[in-house]
């Protein structure tokens, strides 16, 4: 070979050479942009008719067996046949009466099959008779207890508290054959009228200050009374951090005086007394909003007349309610 066509011949070798590192380089760069275009591409969002892989059949049996159970269809009771002449009244409407719950969750129990009269299944609609057997849960359905509203003439040392714990307690000295609470307090050294009941929805709006719900109570002291310790008794006292409101204060002779209050402070009576240097010897409170102690005989109760009972309840119609402490 020719000198001249070595020469060619290597620069020709040299020219492919180079050709083809250009190339591959150039071939790197496509790759690198094509990777860098598939980490941006977004998934494609599938079509809600499209099948499910097997991945996604997996994942739909896990969400049907997640899927709550449909409950099983109640069977249809046979129709119920009602006796002429018996007074029956609707299940649901019985079960509220008794306080066991509203007639909402009474329809809620008797579709939950939670219900039973006689031993028999029941349905919305179910008439019960005054002597059919109703069921809750399997325990038999009490019927609300009625409502008692009694007056008690306390001795000094009986306790006003619920407390069986505590000596001398109220509860145990009336010794009631129902489960009852005292509405307010006397406290220990104090006599006179104590209302009690188990209707809780009539208490604290008899107690509360701000209703005005007068409380009199006939006061002896110590040493004889002065017009300055009337009027500075009717005008209000500072004592527990405020000032008593203002009240009726009458004279009944030298050492006794009645007061007519229409809060409930702590002991506030015989606060209200020392604040002038006077103390009390006997408290006894005679009368609560329309209810009057009268004949009744220290240490006795009696049960509170119709016309007694609708004047304190249209007394509250409209009160609101909160505590009562000791006076």
């Amino acid at each position: 070979m020719t000198k001249a066509k070595q020469t060619k011949s290597a620069a020709k070798g040299t020219g492919t050479a180079t050709h083809k590192s250009k190339k591959t380089k150039a071939g790197w760069a496509v790759a690198k942009t094509e990777d860098k275009h598939k980490k941006k591409r977004k998934p494609r969002v599938k079509p809600d008719n499209e099948p499910a892989g097997k991945k996604n059949v997996k994942a739909a049996g896990k969400a049907v067996d997640k899927a709550p159970k449909r409950p099983a269809p109640k069977k249809e009771l046979p129709k119920q046949v009602l006796k002429p002449g018996v007074n029956y009244t609707r299940l649901n409407k019985l079960i509220a009466e008794t306080g066991y719950c509203s007639r909402r969750e009474a329809d809620k129990l008797i579709n939950e099959g939670r219900v039973k009269v006689n031993g028999m299944d029941t349905e919305l609609g179910t008439m019960v008779g005054p002597r059919d057997r109703v069921t809750v849960n399997g325990k038999p359905l009490q019927e609300k207890p009625k409502d008692v509203y009694l007056a008690f003439n306390k001795p000094v040392g009986i306790e006003c508290t619920t407390d069986r714990n505590t000596r001398n307690n109220i509860i145990d000295y009336i010794n009631y054959h129902e489960r009852i609470f005292p509405i307010g307090r006397l406290d220990k050294e104090s006599q006179g009228l104590i209302l009690l009941t188990n209707d809780g929805n009539i208490v604290n709006p008899i107690l509360r200050a701000g209703n005005a719900h007068e409380k009199e109570y006939i006061v002896s002291v110590n040493k004889p009374i002065t017009h300055k310790f009337i009027e500075g008794m009717k005008k209000g006292v500072p004592i527990l951090d405020t000032v008593t409101l203002p009240c009726q204060v009458d004279q009944i002779d030298k050492y006794k005086f009645k007061i007519v209050l229409i809060q409930g402070l702590n002991r506030q009576i015989r606060r209200m007394c020392e604040y002038f240097g006077y103390e009390v010897t006997s408290l006894n409170r005679v009368r609560i909003m329309n209810v009057n102690i009268g004949n009744l005989k220290t240490g006795s109760i009696r049960k509170l007349s119709p016309k007694e009972v609708g004047a304190i309840f249209a007394a509250i119609k409209t009160s609101k309610g909160t505590e009562e402490a000791s006076k």
